[in-house]
């Protein structure tokens, strides 16, 4: 399946729930994973303009973006999402050219 990067900043709601319940990161990921089927390959909480950076696997584009916008849709988080190409499939990619 293909990998994906997802940055993600807290909003001012957000932050609230996360000081006053911060098992709900491990929540949202399981809500994820059943509702989209995808994977959370890694997560990892960060200091700078992003607050996590969360590696995950998925079916399709389609699927993070559908993702994406129901997780921006509650308001407590924005995101910023990227495919990831593995490095060695690259190298293979760019032979054939």
């Amino acid at each position: 399946m293909p990998i994906f990067v997802m940055l993600t900043t807290l909003t001012d709601e957000g932050m609230k729930t996360l000081k006053h319940k911060p098992e709900r990161i491990k929540e949202v990921d399981r809500e994820v994973m059943e509702k989209f089927g995808v994977k959370i390959i890694a997560q990892y909480a960060l200091m700078g303009p992003y607050d996590f950076v969360n590696i995950i696997e998925a079916p399709d584009n389609d699927t993070v973006v559908k993702m994406a916008i129901e997780l921006g849709s509650r308001g407590t988080i924005r995101t910023l999402t990227m495919p990831a190409i593995e490095v060695e499939r690259l190298i293979e990619d760019l032979k054939s050219l």
